[in-house]
């Protein structure tokens, strides 16, 4: 399977509130060009919004985010999540997602902790929350010592930094919120979603 970090430059990072947006919202960002989309377990109908992407919408690779304990690696598989995704990483959190034989991307900020991921044979991760650890500098910082580890920086980057973020040689693809704004969800505004997709679609 190619990476996770290569499939497009930029993750949305989806918090849905009503479900019924779940199936337009994901098939805007598929035809703006980002088929890989993060829903974020934080609201009650995370699981229900996953399982829908996945079954009614074509193309498009649907994952669970703020993936905290193996009760939600299971429940996020069982929805039909493809990839997982995680604020940070517990050994039992690693060793359930490890088990399930699904990708997935475990949050770091210190260079300790990917140092234990890596030791984990864990090489592409989540940089979280990447503004507020240290941003642009702590990443190029990383990549002389831990060349061989790639991330996928989230939290705080917006669409006039994300480039400079994927310049970054240690970093393939973003994660944002900014591509589906709360009001344009609720308003239904979906050829908005689109614009904003293709935008990010063509950082790389």
């Amino acid at each position: 399977m190619t990476s996770l970090l290569d499939l497009a430059p930029v993750i949305p990072v989806v918090v849905i509130e009503d479900v019924e947006t779940a199936v337009p919202m994901a098939r805007a960002l598929v035809s703006g060009g980002l088929p890989v989309i993060e829903v974020t377990l934080r609201t009650t109908v995370a699981l229900e919004a996953i399982g829908r992407i996945a079954a009614e919408v074509p193309g498009a690779v649907v994952g669970a985010g703020t993936v905290r304990t193996g009760a939600d690696v299971e429940a996020s598989i069982k929805a039909g999540a493809s990839f997982l995704v995680s604020p940070g990483a517990t050994p039992s959190l690693v060793d359930a997602m490890l088990a399930s034989g699904t990708p997935f991307l475990a949050g770091a900020a210190t260079a300790s902790e990917v140092m234990a991921l890596a030791e984990r044979g864990l090489k592409e991760l989540k940089f979280f929350p990447a503004e507020a650890a240290g941003g642009m500098p702590y990443l190029k910082s990383l990549a002389g010592p831990l060349p061989d580890v790639r991330f996928c920086p989230t939290g705080g980057i917006r669409p006039d930094t994300a480039a400079d973020y994927l310049a970054l040689p240690n970093v393939g693809c973003v994660g944002g919120t900014w591509l589906t704004p709360a009001d344009a969800l609720a308003a239904g505004d979906w050829a908005r979603v689109e614009a904003l997709a293709a935008e990010a679609a063509a950082l790389r």
